[in-house]
C-alpha cells in the first residue's frame, strides 16, 4: 500500500507541463489590458465603418467580425481583476502613442469609395499583428498558472483566424485593377511603417525580443 505522506510530483505521471511561464502575473496583466484596449477601438472601427461602406456583402462581414470584438474585448476585461487586484480600468489602454498614431491613421479612409482602404488597415494589418502577439503569448505562458488565459487566447484566435480570411478575401474581391493593387498596396505599406514604430499591438516585445534566449516552457499544443 502507497505511503500517503511520502513526497509525490507535482503533476501525473502522463503530465509534462512546466509551471514557469515567459510572464510575470503583472506582465500578463499589462499585455490583457493592452488587448482590451485595441479589441475595444477594432469594434468602435468596424461599427463605424458598418454604416459607410456601400458593398452589401462586405457590410454584412463587418457586423458579424464587429461583435467578435466586442466579445473579445469583454473576455480581457473579466479576466484583468483575476490577473491583478486593481480596477481593470487603469490597465486598459494603448502601449504607447505610436499605437494610437496607427489606429488613428487606420480610421483616416471615410469616403464610400474607400472600402478597399479600409479593409486593408484592419485585415492587412493590425489583425495580422493581433494574430502574432497572441500567438506569442499563447506559446509563452504557463499552462498551469495562466489557463485561464490560454483559454481565453484560443477563443479569440479563433475568430481572428476566420475573421482574417473572411476580410481577405473580402478585398481580393474587391481588387480588380492595378491602380487598386497600387491603393491597397501603399495604404498597407503606411499602416505597417506606423505598427513597426509601435512595436506591435502591446508595443516593443508584441512577439517577443529576437534577440533574447527562447523561453523555456515549449510550446502550447
Amino acid at each position: 500500500m502507497a505511503d500517503p505522506r511520502a513526497p509525490r510530483a507535482p503533476f501525473a505521471p502522463w503530465d509534462r507541463r512546466e509551471l514557469p511561464g515567459a510572464f510575470t502575473v503583472e506582465e500578463s496583466a499589462v499585455r490583457v489590458g493592452h488587448y482590451k484596449w485595441i479589441e475595444m477601438k477594432l469594434f468602435e472601427v468596424l461599427g463605424g465603418w458598418v454604416a459607410t461602406v456601400p458593398e452589401l456583402d462586405v457590410k454584412m462581414r463587418l457586423g458579424t467580425h464587429t461583435y467578435h470584438h466586442a466579445w473579445h474585448a469583454e473576455l480581457w476585461h473579466k479576466r484583468l481583476p483575476e490577473l491583478r487586484e486593481m480596477n481593470p480600468e487603469r490597465l486598459t489602454g494603448p502601449p504607447n502613442d505610436e499605437l494610437v498614431t496607427f489606429v488613428d491613421a487606420m480610421t483616416e479612409p471615410e469616403a464610400p469609395d474607400l472600402t478597399i482602404e479600409k479593409l486593408v488597415g484592419a485585415y492587412r494589418v493590425l489583425i495580422p499583428h493581433k494574430i502574432a502577439a497572441y500567438t506569442y503569448h499563447l506559446n509563452n505562458t504557463s499552462t498551469i498558472t495562466d489557463a485561464p488565459t490560454i483559454r481565453s487566447l484560443k477563443f479569440a484566435l479563433q475568430d481572428e483566424l476566420e475573421d482574417w480570411r473572411d476580410g481577405e478575401m473580402l478585398i481580393q474581391s474587391l481588387i480588380a485593377s492595378p491602380e487598386e493593387v497600387r491603393r491597397a498596396a501603399d495604404h498597407q505599406g503606411r499602416l505597417e511603417h506606423l505598427m513597426v514604430l509601435a512595436g506591435g499591438i502591446v508595443g516593443p516585445g508584441s512577439i517577443g525580443d529576437s534577440s533574447a534566449p527562447a523561453a523555456g516552457n515549449g510550446v502550447v499544443s
